[in-house]
């Protein structure tokens, strides 16, 4: 040891290398060299700002329908993937977002996975998504859980195209190395049907709930709702907007909650919509939760970090962790957003910052 080099010499560091080739082929590798970019002082993250102009996505996405069926694609999905991440198939490090196409007279065939899903549908009416056999009749702006390990499938009964959002959290169980999936045996495309359109709404979906182990009590207990209609969350908004003042940052926000537990509506998986009343700007805010959003109502504008963009009708935008967000309204708008936040906040990795 007397005989050592003084550290940060260049000797030292040529021995240094002659050691970190020798610990190399033994897969040991020194934390010094690397650790700066381990443990950084804010949030750095791949994700890029970026908009998806829902006309121009609409447009590939019949024409893709005219050239595969729902039966050939399992599902017919154009992915939104990060342009920050190309090949990740993801539009975040943690989520994964879709836009699914259903014609009329098609059934997408029913499976489960361990990932969960919500769908957002973005124009249609009449379609269905069936949750382990009972059937949500889908509408515009309409959110439906599929949440993970549950049967589901989807068929258009009606006599328009059905597009709708898919998001998932596919990077996470990627992450875990945890996907498992089946399929219905003997290739059956549809689950029999076990409950009335709408049962669960009416047992679940009014702060009432079964008593536990009565035969009534059908649904998992963890996680009872998963329809959530437009004409209810709007009337939501617009009697918030009615009674108090946007806050400053969000402006009139509610966020869907799961009704057994008041938390978010799947363990990895939050959701929430907004209202931004006409001419008001929010203040920059940064959260470590990196959010897809879809335009609902209304025009305006966005402004994530030093990046611009013009937001119309069911546009698709979405904003990378920790960088700083502000809209503005030219009428009134309304936004619908998902995001990590529930894994973050159960891991106690969420934070914001509001300006």
């Amino acid at each position: 040891m007397t005989d050592a080099p003084a550290p940060g010499s260049n000797e030292a560091r040529s021995l240094l290398q002659a050691l970190y080739k020798e610990m190399a082929p033994q897969h040991l590798f020194p934390l010094w060299e690397v650790l700066h970019a381990l443990v950084t002082p804010k949030p750095t993250s791949p994700v890029q700002p970026h908009l998806w102009q829902y006309d121009a996505a609409r447009a590939h996405l019949l024409r893709a329908g005219d050239l595969i069926s729902a039966e050939q694609a399992e599902r017919r999905v154009l992915i939104l993937e990060n342009p920050g991440m190309p090949g990740s198939s993801a539009v975040t490090t943690s989520l994964y977002a879709g836009l699914q196409l259903i014609l009329p007279g098609e059934v997408a065939p029913c499976h489960r996975h361990t990932q969960c899903a919500l769908r957002f549908v973005m124009e249609g009416d009449g379609a269905f998504t069936a949750l382990d056999g009972e059937k949500a009749i889908m509408r515009p702006f309409d959110l439906v859980l599929t949440p993970n390990w549950q049967w589901h499938d989807h068929g258009n009964t009606s006599g328009q195209p059905m597009i709708w959002l898919d998001g998932l959290d596919i990077p996470t169980v990627r992450f875990y190395a945890a996907s498992f999936a089946e399929r219905l045996p003997d290739g059956a495309m549809a689950h029999p049907e076990t409950a009335p359109a709408g049962d669960t709404l009416a047992r679940y979906g009014r702060n009432l709930r079964p008593f536990a182990g009565t035969t009534a009590a059908r649904r998992p207990s963890r996680l009872p709702l998963f329809h959530y209609p437009y004409a209810e969350w709007r009337e939501s908004l617009a009697a918030m907007a009615r009674g108090a003042d946007p806050d400053p940052h969000l402006g009139h926000a509610l966020e869907f909650v799961n009704p057994a537990d008041g938390g978010p509506v799947m363990p990895t998986i939050a959701a929430h919509v907004r209202l931004l009343p006409k001419g008001f700007a929010t203040r920059p805010r940064r959260a470590t939760d990196a959010t897809v959003f879809v335009v609902v109502e209304g025009e305006g504008r966005a402004r994530i970090g030093d990046r611009e963009m013009t937001l119309a009708p069911r546009d698709l935008f979405v904003v990378p962790s920790w960088e700083s967000l502000t809209l503005e309204a030219a009428g009134d708008l309304v936004l619908f957003g998902y995001s990590d936040a529930a894994a973050q906040q159960k891991l106690g990795l969420w934070r914001e910052a509001r300006e």
